[in-house]
């Protein structure tokens, strides 16, 4: 390890900054930003990097670096493009052993400024001793996408507590036993729910009992049209920490490995007049695994709240009062359109998007067609394929234009995307040649004539390395 990292106090330090240019902003926010009292010189000096300087109380020198300069100073960093500058300013740093870093110049660095990822208080730095700063960057990207904001709030409030729980708990062993329940249990998951109120409360009472309750909750998540990187960081946060994953026939299997190894999977998969596992059923078994004390996730394609009957899965759970937690996803119109390069909306052709489920509760297609054929508007059905022929009539019937352009999307945002355009005078027969599968989304309107000019997806050939 070249590089011993430590985290530095720099509120109201004196802290030399070198340069000008766009180099210097970059290490003067994150200075600023620490609370350093800066002193900035170069010959010539941003408007934005002047103006941040003395905002924060900092002071700028138009004119050379002295060493002079160097009198008092707790940090310096030599932002420049001069060699020769950024080597006397490391040598005289050096012999006065006060911390140096040399932009871009690792050798004549004493202290290296690492990518860093702020969840304040948390504070996670990464360096690699200066020989790829991009490198760094990249590892820094891949960990802020599953270490979510509400770290900072849920590190402060374990702070606010941390006396009370040495003062209720002599043995060490104990206290950090019950700091892993805490950060990894209901109370935890109340900080990341924002309603960091009822966590204090919680974990007040927890320090009195000496424990904390595991409880069951259930996590009703979007799992999104199919493609795996299209899951929120709150979704892959939650579906990692159950102990119970029931899951549809519209989760992508990628999405299904994302659980934990030892989760237990459910198939709970629903096909036009075929369900696995009827909804009524689906609802006990999320009571059921609940009041064992299980933390489940039932996994649904697109969001919860879109024809996703999500809404009858929580009713029963408000009813037996068990937690839950309703993690939105991009519903399929959204996902399945963006990668047929279908627009919903656009100035010159739809001012409005509608979404319409393709059959009724009781299988009939009785939808308010003459709603459905306003001009300007653009109609998405869901589960419509078996009903096409007559969606397709009925809104030629009701006024739509036969030659009207309409898209059937099978299976949108996985490699197995396929995009089927005609009008509706036209579908149904193409459709015969051209045969899909479900799940399919039909997109009805103007918007479908822009396909071929924007069909990102296919132009660039991704469906061949997706997933």
């Amino acid at each position: 390890m070249e590089f011993l990292p430590l985290f530095t106090d720099l509120r109201n330090k004196p802290c030399l900054l070198i340069g000008g240019g766009q180099v210097a902003l970059r290490k003067a926010r994150l200075l600023c930003k620490a609370g350093a009292k800066l002193r900035l010189v170069a010959h010539d000096i941003l408007p934005e990097l002047s103006k941040l300087c003395l905002n924060a109380g900092g002071e700028c020198i138009r004119g050379e670096y002295g060493e002079h300069l160097l009198d008092d100073v707790f940090l310096v960093i030599a932002a420049t493009d001069d060699h020769d500058l950024n080597t006397r300013v490391s040598q005289a740093c050096h012999k006065r052993h006060i911390p140096v870093n040399v932009v871009d110049s690792p050798s004549l660095c004493s202290v290296i400024l690492p990518a860093i990822i702020d969840r304040s208080p948390l504070i996670i730095a990464i360096s690699s001793g200066g020989r790829s700063p991009v490198v760094a960057r990249l590892m820094r990207s891949r960990l802020e996408s599953s270490i979510p904001a509400a770290y900072g709030r849920l590190a402060n409030l374990a702070g606010q507590f941390r006396d009370k729980v040495k003062a209720r708990f002599d043995n060490i062993e104990d206290r950090r036993h019950f700091w892993e329940q805490t950060l990894q249990g209901p109370i935890a998951e109340m900080v990341f729910a924002g309603n960091e109120n009822a966590a204090a409360t919680m974990l007040g009472d927890a320090i009195k009992n000496g424990t904390v309750e595991p409880g069951g909750e259930v996590y009703l998540i979007g799992a999104g049209p199919g493609d795996p990187d299209l899951m929120t960081f709150k979704a892959l946060r939650l579906l990692q920490r159950a102990d119970v994953v029931l899951y549809d026939r519209l989760v992508a299997p990628a999405i299904v490995d994302m659980c934990r190894k030892d989760a237990e999977r459910i198939y709970v998969g629903k096909a036009r007049s075929d369900h696995a596992v009827p909804q009524q059923d689906i609802n006990m078994l999320l009571v059921k695994y609940a009041k064992e004390g299980k933390k489940v996730a039932r996994l649904k394609g697109g969001d919860p709240f879109i024809f996703g009957r999500g809404g009858e899965e929580i009713e029963l759970l408000a009813e037996e009062k068990i937690p839950f937690q309703v993690v939105p996803g991009i519903t399929a119109a959204a996902g399945c359109a963006s990668y047929a390069g279908i627009p919903l909306t656009h100035r010159d052709y739809a001012q409005s998007v509608r979404f319409v489920t393709g059959h009724l509760k009781d299988h009939s297609i009785n939808l308010p067609w003459d709603e459905l054929v306003r001009p300007a508007q653009t109609v998405v059905f869901y589960m419509g394929l078996v009903g096409l022929p007559t969606i397709c009539e009925k809104l030629m019937e009701f006024g739509r234009p036969a030659e009207t352009p309409i898209a059937v999307v099978q299976q949108g945002t996985t490699p197995n995307q396929k995009v089927v355009v005609a009008t509706l005078a036209t579908m149904v027969d193409t459709l015969k040649d051209e045969p899909v599968r479900a799940p399919t989304l039909i997109i009805v309107g103007e918007v479908v004539k822009l396909r071929e000019k924007l069909a990102w997806y296919e132009k660039y050939d991704l469906a061949s390395t997706a997933l």
